[in-house]
């Protein structure tokens, strides 16, 4: 779905023509002026347009029951869902997508993000958007995409959104036309995942491998989690070390550093190398304590600031969890080393420590046991070593070494 070679591509341009005609061929006619090849869509579903290139009806056509499935829909909301399908299945279909831009309300704007977050990462994606000085989370997800805000509606053209539009138009041009420099590094790219808890055993690691592999790290928080994930799932990555999966305990326990249920999908999905271990699964993230869910009062917590309390896991919680991510590893096709670090499984669960709970961490290694499918290519390893541990440190690095 996107362009390759040394050409930028196809500059594609995307909104609802029955409504913002006049500001989507302003911008086509001026990414068009500075060179660039482009197409015109038409997501709307209202009224047929002939102004664009590819029309409504044959965007809608691209949905999987047909047309019907956008015109005959019965309100906007059902129409506005479906043709965000049909968008994506046009999308799909492209191969020389070299940018995208979107012009929106509320309505384009929920058709043409998801499209835009369809597209690879590093392909240029800019959405004008009314709603973009909100919160945009939802439209942007973890993917690159720059949203501008038009100051005016985008409801015809005058002197400041000719100037605003424009500014987007060359924005896109910019990001399709300039090279991005190439630096001469070619060692492979590994995605890291840490937090807090289990900085010293990533900032050791990636100390060990970087002379031979490029170390992105990425913050297990939620968002940093979906960002190694989607990372991974565009191929940038020749492996995941994944060893801080606290994400999935706040997933099902209600913290606030959940990545969602899709966290550790792309490992099936993609069969990617993938060394990992169970770093903070000791803990749950919630922020100040009077935020923290009635059901929970009474629990072990730890104040990590003012703004964010960290509640200790149980041994059945923990029973839980393990089954969970043990369910999405066993999917995967590809080389998996989940290694379990008996001496504790993150600095506040280190001997000594407020969340340092022996049996706890016993219950969840044998919990990892019972649910993980053990195979050639799918290993177990106890390593007898904390988590921040040297000798954890060189067990990680010795699989990665090995699988990567």
């Amino acid at each position: 779905m996107a362009a390759t070679g040394t050409t930028p591509g196809t500059a594609y341009v995307v909104g609802t023509f029955d409504t913002k005609a006049e500001e989507l061929l302003y911008v086509a006619g001026l990414l068009r002026a500075a060179g660039l090849s482009v197409v015109t869509i038409d997501v709307g579903t209202k009224t047929a347009s002939a102004e664009a290139d590819i029309s409504a009806e044959a965007v809608a056509a691209c949905h999987p029951e047909g047309a019907d499935a956008v015109f005959a829909a019965g309100d906007r909301g059902a129409a506005v869902t479906a043709m965000t399908e049909a968008l994506l299945g046009l999308v799909a279909t492209r191969r020389d997508i070299g940018g995208m831009i979107g012009l929106g309300g509320s309505g384009g704007t929920s058709i043409i993000a998801p499209a835009l977050r369809a597209l690879p990462i590093g392909v240029p994606k800019l959405m004008v958007s009314t709603l973009a000085a909100g919160y945009v989370g939802p439209f942007v997800g973890v993917h690159d995409i720059a949203m501008m805000y038009p100051v005016t509606d985008i409801a015809g053209l005058n002197r400041l959104s000719r100037v605003i539009l424009a500014n987007a138009a060359h924005a896109l041009t910019g990001m399709m036309t300039r090279p991005v420099p190439q630096p001469a590094d070619s060692r492979p790219a590994l995605g890291f995942s840490m937090f807090g808890v289990t900085t010293p055993c990533i900032q050791q690691l990636t100390e060990r491998l970087s002379g031979d592999y490029e170390c992105q790290v990425f913050h297990a928080n939620g968002p940093g989690g979906r960002a190694l994930e989607a990372i991974a799932g565009s191929g940038m990555l020749r492996g995941m070390v994944d060893l801080t999966t606290t994400e999935a305990a706040d997933h099902l326990l209600g913290g606030v550093c959940t990545a969602g249920p899709e966290r550790f999908d792309v490992v099936a999905r993609t069969g990617i190398p993938w060394v990992g271990s169970c770093g903070a699964l000791d803990m749950v993230n919630f922020w100040a304590p009077e935020t923290i869910p009635e059901r929970y009062r009474g629990r072990l917590f730890h104040a990590h600031n003012a703004n964010v309390t960290l509640m200790r896991t149980t041994a059945e919680e923990l029973e839980q969890i393990a089954a969970w991510i043990c369910g999405k590893l066993n999917a995967s096709s590809g080389p998996v080393r989940l290694l379990l670090p008996e001496g504790g499984v993150s600095a506040l669960d280190a001997p000594g420590q407020k969340f340092h709970d022996p049996a706890a961490d016993a219950a969840l290694f044998a919990a990892f046991e019972r649910h993980f499918a053990a195979s050639a290519d799918h290993l177990l390893v106890r390593v007898p070593h904390h988590i921040n541990d040297p000798g954890f440190v060189e067990a990680a690095e010795r699989h990665v070494r090995e699988l990567m």
